[in-house]
């Protein structure tokens, strides 16, 4: 089948398409960052190996390296099927090892877990484009976000529940399965023999040097390295503090989980709102400000033991939302700021920065949390955020730029 017999498929057929391809990206992801970290501190894993995983979201941050050769070899419905069985057999591999070990087949298992998955991501992304009219991508973004999230829902809330409620064994062996049809699924879909780039790593140098070479370039990277650092420094922390704090899967799965994601998006739909409204910048330091101190209401959490598991109900729903907040913002202002002459690839390389400070905070974060405890840490995490309001005047000529060749600011 050829790319423009592809196009020709009714609309009805390319969302279904897009809509179970976003759910097969969202499923992996959802799985290695909320359920497993609940399935490894229930087994007895230490804070600091469990913190140490978030060095496993560097391949997402890094895939613009090798998506080159994902454009350049073969069918992208290939390395779907190819990355979804190798994953389904890494998910169940993890049942053959000792959760509570951090031993080296451990590692291996999630790291290639974590490889393959930011693989699938690229081809899912660009089999989506390719299969899309531009008239299209409306409507098939509002499928995309929304099966996206009901995967990670499915992936973080359903199956922590289903851990506990039938065994671990079970639920992994359960996931290795889906993500298994997810491959049957991919192999089987309409082939398309993408429009080829150049396929190269030097696309990369001139839109870097567009960046670098504005006002105060530096410190508006630091800014975007240091902007969400609380907020990423807190993440690993917050699941071993559910199960520590004594939830069950069953809260953790559906009171929790479920109802924190639904506040992030109503978070983030109410952050662009706000964002779209005030500005950019406004959206930058006054949403940036709620982002931070909703930190503390898990310090107070973690101070006080009598709160309860309300007082975690309370706390997740208030940094979840607020997260959203300054999440809007945030990309809001990521995007502003890419010369529209290479926006994606501007885009990727400043979320590959965003990616690394998550990486570094998170893989500390476990150490930090074993030597003080989770209120005095959940406390530091509000602090970390601040480093970025010292920086923050320096974005705002960045958003006021109208003379970039081919694109503008955002405000």
């Amino acid at each position: 089948m050829k790319v423009q017999t592809v196009k020709k498929l009714h609309l009805r057929k390319k969302l279904f398409i897009v809509g179970l391809i976003f759910f097969a990206e969202g499923f992996p992801f959802g799985f290695l960052w909320d359920t497993l970290p609940v399935y490894f501190r229930i087994h007895g894993l230490s804070l600091r190996a469990i913190g140490f995983m978030s060095i496993l979201s560097l391949p997402w941050s890094f895939k613009f390296l090798w998506a080159p050769a994902v454009d350049g070899i073969g069918q992208y419905r290939y390395w779907m099927g190819t990355c979804q069985l190798l994953m389904a057999i890494a998910v169940a591999a993890l049942t053959f090892i000792s959760p509570s070990s951090g031993s080296l087949p451990l590692w291996l298992c999630l790291m290639t877990l974590a490889f393959l998955a930011a693989t699938q991501d690229i081809a899912i992304d660009a089999y989506s484009i390719e299969i899309l009219e531009t008239r299209e991508m409306g409507v098939a973004n509002g499928i995309r976000v929304s099966t996206y999230r009901v995967a990670l829902l499915v992936a973080g809330g359903l199956f922590v529940a289903f851990g506990g409620w039938v065994g671990w064994r079970w639920c992994i062996l359960l996931a290795a399965c889906f993500i298994g049809l997810f491959s049957i699924y991919s192999f089987l879909l309409p082939p398309i023999q993408a429009s080829r780039g150049q396929g190269s790593a030097i696309v990369i140098i001139e839109p870097l040097r567009d960046l670098l070479k504005r006002p105060r370039a530096l410190q508006v990277l630091a800014f975007i390295f240091l902007y969400k650092l609380g907020d990423m420094a807190m993440g690993p922390m917050v699941r071993p503090f559910w199960v520590d704090r004594g939830l069950s899967t069953t809260e953790i799965g559906f009171i929790t989980g479920t109802v924190g994601i639904v506040a992030s998006i109503s978070g983030a739909l109410i952050g662009g709102g706000f964002t779209s409204r005030f500005g950019i910048f406004h959206g930058l330091w006054f949403l940036g400000l709620w982002q931070a101190v909703s930190n503390l209401g898990y310090a107070v959490v973690a101070h006080l033991p009598q709160t309860g598991h309300w007082g975690v109900y309370c706390a997740s729903l208030i940094e979840s939302f607020c997260g959203g907040l300054g999440t809007a913002a945030y990309l809001a202002f990521l995007m502003s700021i890419c010369n529209k002459r290479w926006a994606a690839t501007q885009y990727a390389l400043l979320s590959a920065l965003f990616g690394i400070a998550r990486s570094l905070a998170g893989s500390l974060s476990g150490w930090a949390t074993a030597g003080l405890g989770y209120g005095s840490y959940f406390t530091i995490t509000f602090f970390l955020a601040l480093p970025a309001y010292l920086l923050i005047m320096t974005v705002r000529p960045w958003l006021n730029e109208c003379t970039l060749p081919g694109g503008e600011g955002g405000e």
